[in-house]
């Protein structure tokens, strides 16, 4: 056979090599947006539906309108205590008087900035370990029907009125306070602080003692309540790594609450300061500064006020509204130093477990 006709025809194939100069170039691809974070979801949200911004502005003017509330009041205090202190012959800062009554007038708050300090350091002390250990012992050692029983007599004692305690506190603990002022004056008199001269029980001492009572069931009730948010988890891995009660209390739950346990005391700490008749009653005001916590007399703002006002005249008013100026910022600096304090500390706060 003829080998030309034995060539066959091959098909031809494609040819897919790719010509640089004919290669389909892809349409350019505009970036993928970033998705919207929860906070513009919920504002492009709110921008749609009324509900959320009638919500919205409700809130808003109410955060507002309590700046305003708070500015009016701090300029009203001012106002009125600048008008009295251009008046006052002494020094308003460091006399030891009170003398609104003459003429000229002669008043100053050295006495109560310090026995409104020293009262509520002692009340502190005395109640923020015990209100804490409250709320330990109701949270995670005592059984159920015992800590809820328990927890039930604590809000009660958070209900009852001021004066009721001032009542029971001239009643009842300050004739029963004598054998305490001794024992002090027989083992610490010596350091100054705690002598005491054999009189009535109704000094600064008193006052913090009955100070700790009455701010003991607020910093228990917040206390309680941050130490049940502590994650169960928490405490199980402490408890499945061999670590005793304590160290699950020292280790999970107490830097857990630390934030709301500053917080619970500096709410108890406002009303230890701004206590008025539960401290007029229990109290023998004088304006004097005494180096031992046992001998009666002092004063604190709250307690001036009260007992001043219905007397005084006009520029006395001005003088008594000059010392809740100092109060109110008293106050204010307290409680911004507890919003540094838990600003400091929020690592171990719960919000960021």
């Amino acid at each position: 056979m003829d080998t030309t006709t034995q060539n066959t025809e091959q098909p031809e194939q494609p040819d897919n090599t790719a010509q640089p100069g004919n290669a389909e170039k892809p349409p350019p691809t505009s970036p993928a947006p970033a998705p919207a974070t929860a906070e513009e979801k919920r504002a492009s949200r709110g921008a749609t539906r009324p509900g959320d911004r009638v919500f919205l502005g409700l809130s808003r003017g109410s955060g507002i309108f309590l700046l305003v509330i708070m500015a009016a009041i701090a300029a009203f205090l001012a106002y009125r205590a600048s008008i009295a202190i251009s008046k006052d012959e002494g020094n308003f800062l460091t006399t030891l008087e009170w003398n609104t009554n003459v003429d000229p007038p002669v008043f100053g708050i050295a006495v109560l900035a310090f026995g409104t300090v020293v009262s509520s350091i002692i009340a502190m002390a005395l109640a923020v370990p015990v209100a804490v250990g409250i709320a330990l012992f109701i949270t995670h050692y005592s059984p159920r029907k015992v800590g809820g029983a328990l927890a039930y007599v604590i809000d009660l004692l958070a209900a009852v009125p001021s004066i009721v305690y001032g009542l029971w506190g001239a009643l009842v603990l300050v004739p029963h306070l004598e054998g305490l002022f001794g024992w002090l004056d027989t083992y610490f008199g010596w350091t100054g602080i705690f002598e005491w001269q054999q009189g009535a029980p109704r000094s600064l001492l008193t006052v913090g003692i009955l100070l700790a009572i009455m701010i003991l069931p607020i910093i228990t009730n917040v206390s309680r309540e941050v130490f049940r948010q502590v994650p169960r988890m928490h405490e199980e891995a402490a408890l499945a790594l061999g670590a005793t009660r304590w160290e699950v209390i020292r280790m999970s739950v107490l830097p857990f609450g630390r934030s709301g346990v500053i917080s619970a005391s500096m709410l108890g700490l406002g009303r230890a300061l701004g206590e008025t008749m539960a401290v007029a009653t229990v109290l023998s005001p004088t304006f004097k500064i005494h180096a031992s916590l046992l001998d009666p007399g002092g004063g604190t703002f709250a307690q001036n006020i009260a007992s001043k006002f219905g007397e005084a005249t006009e520029t006395g008013r001005d003088a008594l509204i000059a010392s809740g100026l100092v109060l109110f910022v008293i106050t204010l600096l307290v409680n911004g130093a507890a919003r540094m304090i838990i600003a400091r500390r929020k690592e171990y706060s719960g919000a960021n477990a």
